[in-house]
């Protein structure tokens, strides 16, 4: 799947946009993304300062020197000038150049609109093509102001743009304007482009001066509101969503170049990171399930940020102390068709709340009556996972009934466990689950491919063998329609007629014909296929 394009940028100059993506960068990287930044902030570079220490040496090329490379052979292979940094995951850098003595004068001396007319918006192209086949995300640090290489970076490379603004009227007025303007000039490219979006972000908003500052925000929301329509879901506030990516003003770390994002792993609310991580979740998720980041935060944030996770179990099996037995059984039944399973005692207080923490699907035999331990596990575990993907299965035993449990248990698919279906059975069931896999055809809780194999291994009147195949062909058709009650029917009758009986007549039994043969093993095969469940 290609990467995207996000474009930061600010009206002003000195607002916080290159500390905001070099620390959404840097998140991105540490959730497991590839990510490359690029410095088009040519007339004041200094991306790479963020970076010093993860640098292994200063810029000895960039931006500046694909001017270069397109004079020099416009159609010719492209030259890869960026450098990987060290320790942060799969995080590169494009530098604006190298900062020497002629960097001002190769700037100043670069004709934007005589390189355009030559075609240079092509080579861009295939470089952004490169970067996009290489990159997840790659975040760009445009220039400030209206400029010659402003369109560059906030209409023709972008997927999406990331606004930055201070709390100034010229400042938040500016970066709506240019939203406007590179929409427009974004209709007149001859490149193919989605709509173009764009996320404001108020930054350096001092919260000691409380009345002040919801003042301001709630200008900033009046002037940028429109900007938040093309994606924001519709029953989410943009006011919800604004004070959720508000960056907000701190002394300490607007001292120098610094990344609190590599400081502060795990942000509290009032932590500057917080904010970054909405953002950057923003940018991982292309502004979208917004319906979840106006519901839980916290959760649509662990969507992405947990996306590369490792767990130590695949399926954590919990179960109350009289059916810890049954639950090391399937535990055991799950590990052998290779799936890492452990078994846990929900009573236990202390696994709880670790639950969601050591496995990536939960799932909770219930024996009876459920109980709050158990009804507490599940409901941790719901909410701290909500967005991602990952799922409670309820096993129920046959003492178990489905319409007793509480509402949000009793609208999962739960797995039926009883001395016809054993612990291989439900396994196999799980597994389905876990990889997304449904039936071709719902069975519901029944075990009809365990009946056919019966019926298959039956010796019969031949007069009765044609009742079978009448009864075979009805079952599977009802199956397919989604009629369970009928079908469980027609499960008795087949049932009933190979259930042997004291020979009372001399009539000859005969295996099952060779034909009925081939439809038993075909209607097993089409109840046995599975699909994967995409929309889930």
């Amino acid at each position: 799947m290609p990467g995207s394009v996000i474009t930061f940028y600010s009206f002003k100059g000195g607002v916080g946009r290159s500390f905001t993506l070099a620390n959404v960068a840097l998140l991105l990287a540490r959730w497991g993304y590839s990510v490359l930044c690029v410095d088009w902030d040519l007339e004041a570079p200094g991306l790479n300062y963020y970076f010093q220490d993860m640098l292994s040496s200063p810029p000895e090329s960039g931006v500046i020197d694909l001017v270069d490379d397109f004079t020099t052979d416009p159609d010719g292979p492209l030259v890869d000038r960026t450098i990987s940094l060290i320790g942060v995951g799969a995080l590169d850098l494009l530098a604006a150049g190298r900062a020497d003595a002629r960097y001002s004068e190769r700037v100043q001396a670069a004709d934007w609109d005589g390189l355009y007319k030559r075609r240079f918006g092509d080579f861009l192209e295939r470089h952004r093509d490169a970067w996009l086949a290489r990159y997840d995300y790659v975040l760009i640090d445009s220039r400030t102001g209206v400029s010659d290489t402003g369109g560059i970076c906030t209409a023709q490379l972008p997927d999406r743009l990331v606004l930055v603004t201070v709390p100034n009227m010229q400042s938040i007025r500016g970066v709506v304007d240019i939203a406007t303007r590179a929409a427009a000039a974004r209709d007149g490219l001859p490149y193919d482009r989605s709509r173009l979006s764009a996320l404001p972000v108020l930054s350096r908003l001092d919260t000691n001066e409380l009345e002040r500052a919801e003042s301001w925000h709630r200008r900033f929301l009046e002037e940028a509101l429109p900007l938040y329509r093309n994606w924001l879901d519709v029953g989410v506030s943009a006011e919800v969503v604004s004070r959720l990516t508000t960056v907000p003003y701190s002394a300490y770390w607007s001292l120098g170049e610094q990344l609190p994002a590599a400081a502060e792993t795990e942000p509290t609310p009032d932590q500057i990171t917080y904010p970054l991580e909405t953002i950057a979740a923003l940018v991982a998720q292309g502004f979208d399930r917004t319906d979840l980041l106006g519901e839980n935060r916290d959760a649509y944030v662990t969507r992405v940020r947990e996306r590369n996770r490792e767990f130590s179990h695949e399926v954590l099996v919990s179960a109350n102390r009289p059916t810890m037995e049954l639950a090391e059984t399937l535990a055991k039944a799950l590990a052998e068709r290779g799936v890492r399973a452990e078994r846990s005692l929900s009573g236990d207080r202390s696994l709880i709340p670790r639950a969601e923490a050591e496995a990536r699907h939960l799932c909770l035999v219930v024996d009876g009556k459920l109980t709050r331990w158990q009804e507490a596990e599940v409901e941790l575990f719901l909410h701290r996972t909500i967005g991602q993907d990952r799922r409670v299965i309820p096993i129920l035993t046959e003492t178990a009934n489905p319409e007793e449990l509480p509402g949000f248990i009793a609208n999962l698919r739960y797995v039926r466990m009883s001395q016809s279906r054993g612990a291989d059975e439900v396994a196999k069931a799980v597994v389905d689950q876990v990889l997304k896999r449904v039936p071709l055809v719902d069975q519901g809780d029944a075990d009809f491919p365990g009946l056919l194999a019966k019926v298959s291994a039956a010796r019969l009147p031949e007069a009765l063998w044609a009742l079978i195949d009448e009864l075979v062909g009805e079952l599977l058709s009802v199956v397919g329609s989604g009629d369970a009650v009928l079908a469980a029917e027609i499960a008795d009758e087949i049932a009933a007629v190979i259930t042997p009986r004291p020979r009372r007549s001399t009539v000859p039994r005969t295996p099952a014909p060779r034909d009925t043969v081939g439809a038993i093993e075909w209607a097993i095969r089409v109840l046995n296929a599975r699909v994967i469940n995409k929309r889930e």
